[in-house]
């Protein structure tokens, strides 16, 4: 199941209490304070992993604990260290406060470190306490708590390609032809409730990371058709393809199509209108297409090394599609 956002109570650990223990000895009746200190309280760290996509190793942990110190030993021995908790989160994780929403870090690079909790720190033993005017203190402390926090994990997306359309435009069958991993396809709208990724891997053993997203309906910005929750993941995807279904059999306009995507994302955020972009103009194999595509290219007025006639369906027209995917990533990254 894909999750992208939940909230979570972390309890970094105790501190291990201090003793009070006296030195035993024979013929040292009186040896005079040994009571060692507590243990640290293990600590909780979120560590980005890029193996991940998704918060779903989260989704029946919702209270976590790190471990606490050792209690402290006789003869001063120091007592043992909580082992700290590392949670791994995918990169493009947001960590906020979960009440003031206010922004702790930002996970956007793979192995990122965050000690979110510390553990308390180890209660005194008695032999800490010894002075010279006090040669037997009978007196220990406790271990401190560790900080706890309740904070709310969201996950942005971070790929190299965005897939945005219209539902039911053909993106998760481009999908599936481009990275040759299943996905989930249907002749109804709204086959994809959440966002797919998969890597395109090319000759060279270079990869690029496709995402493609759920659709994008008219009034998204406003969290139409769950709109707010599939925009997010587009905001961190370095270039973005838009899929169009040009066939228009079930009586959409293509060039309104277009005009709808452009206007949510500059609805949502304006920057995301200046991501490059290309434009796929799916079903290439129907026959109203040719004469739709000829008027998107008229109207939508765009340079004609930016549209592509594809058929998903057929695997026509995506090789050179797949190059200009990769050319536009790399100059994306090249900004």
């Amino acid at each position: 199941m894909f999750i992208d956002s939940l909230i979570v109570s972390l309890n970094a650990g105790k501190g291990g209490n201090g003793i009070v223990a006296w030195r035993r000895e024979k013929f040292i009746p009186k040896g005079g304070p040994a009571g060692g200190n507590g243990g640290k309280g293990g600590s909780i760290i979120l560590r980005s992993d890029s193996q991940l996509f998704s918060l779903e190793s989260f989704r029946n942990r919702r209270i976590l604990n790190a471990a606490n110190g050792g209690a402290g030993g006789s003869n001063q021995k120091q007592g043992k260290s909580g082992t700290d908790l590392i949670l791994k989160v995918p990169c493009g994780t947001l960590v906020k406060e979960a009440n003031t929403q206010k922004i702790l870090f930002d996970f956007t690079e793979d192995a990122q470190e965050f000690f979110i909790c510390q553990g308390g720190r180890g209660g005194k033993g008695n032999v800490c306490f010894k002075s010279p005017t006090n040669q037997a203190p009978d007196k220990c402390t406790p271990g401190a708590y560790g900080e706890s926090q309740e904070v709310e994990l969201e996950l942005k997306l971070i790929a190299d390609i965005g897939l945005i359309g219209i539902p039911n435009a053909g993106k998760s069958t481009l999908m599936t032809k481009v990275t040759h991993v299943p996905v989930k396809i249907g002749a109804y709208p709204f086959t994809t409730l959440f966002p797919n990724l998969s890597f395109v891997q090319f000759e060279d053993y270079s990869r690029m990371l496709v995402a493609d997203i759920p659709g994008i309906i008219e009034g998204a910005h406003l969290d139409k058709g769950l709109g707010l929750s599939f925009l997010k993941h587009i905001e961190r995807t370095s270039a973005l393809v838009f899929v169009i279904d040009i066939s228009g059999l079930e009586g959409r306009d293509p060039v309104g199509d277009f005009k709808i995507l452009r206007n949510e994302l500059k609805a949502y955020s304006p920057e995301m209108t200046l991501k490059p972009y290309l434009v796929v103009l799916n079903k290439m194999d129907e026959e109203t297409s040719i004469e739709n595509a000829i008027r998107f290219r008229k109207e939508v007025k765009l340079s004609s090394n930016l549209i592509f006639e594809v058929s998903a369906l057929n695997e026509i027209g995506l090789q050179p599609l797949q190059a200009a995917m990769r050319s536009l990533t790399t100059l994306s990254q090249t900004k």
